[in-house]
């Protein structure tokens, strides 16, 4: 199974259902999808493509971090969808456990496949010339998972270090979204 373009109009409305206030910020990805780019696939660079990110806090709401190897800065967990990925939701739990070593049984109430992702992330993957890839976007769907208790083992190809921050550390709408959320959904 793969993500589809359907599923991601379909989470995207969740999301902007959430947050009608962003519907002018997704306008590179209304974009993607109306030109029918095949933003599932890694390889497309005429705009960008989606990617999937996991906000992991532990009971204290600390949040974990990883810092990344090409990019070298520190980010949430995440990366690019697989085909073999079910749903998006299932993308960001793959990436955690490949990054972070956190398989999704260690996620506490992980959300169900309605639940809209946290946030929705567009930014600019600078280019890379040693892959030959040009500047384009990532269209990055967040979701949030929590852990009782977490046994970090990162992924050394692409992660060199991890950090629990306080959700301060985050982009100010990141953590205002991440902080009234329950494990429950509430």
């Amino acid at each position: 199974m793969t993500v589809t373009h359907p599923e991601i109009r379909y989470v995207l409305s969740k999301y902007l259902d959430r947050h009608p206030g962003e519907v002018d910020d997704m306008a590179l990805l209304f974009h993607a999808l109306n030109e029918g780019h095949d933003i599932t696939s890694r390889k497309e660079f005429r705009i960008g493509h989606v990617t999937a990110g996991a906000a992991v806090i532990d009971p204290q709401g600390l949040v974990l971090m990883i810092h990344h190897k090409a990019l070298d800065t520190w980010l949430l967990p995440g990366g690019h969808i697989e085909p073999q990925d079910p749903n998006l939701l299932g993308a960001s739990l793959r990436e955690l456990e490949e990054e972070a070593g956190i398989p999704w049984q260690q996620v506490v109430s992980p959300p169900a496949h309605d639940v809209p992702p946290a946030d929705i992330d567009i930014h600019k993957i600078p280019a890379n010339l040693a892959k030959n890839e040009p500047e384009h976007y990532h269209f990055d769907f967040r979701y949030a998972h929590w852990v009782d208790d977490a046994d970090v083992r990162l992924q050394l190809e692409e992660v060199t270090d991890f950090e629990w921050r306080p959700l301060s550390d985050l982009p100010a709408e990141l953590a205002d979204k991440l902080a009234p959320v329950t494990p429950s959904g509430s």
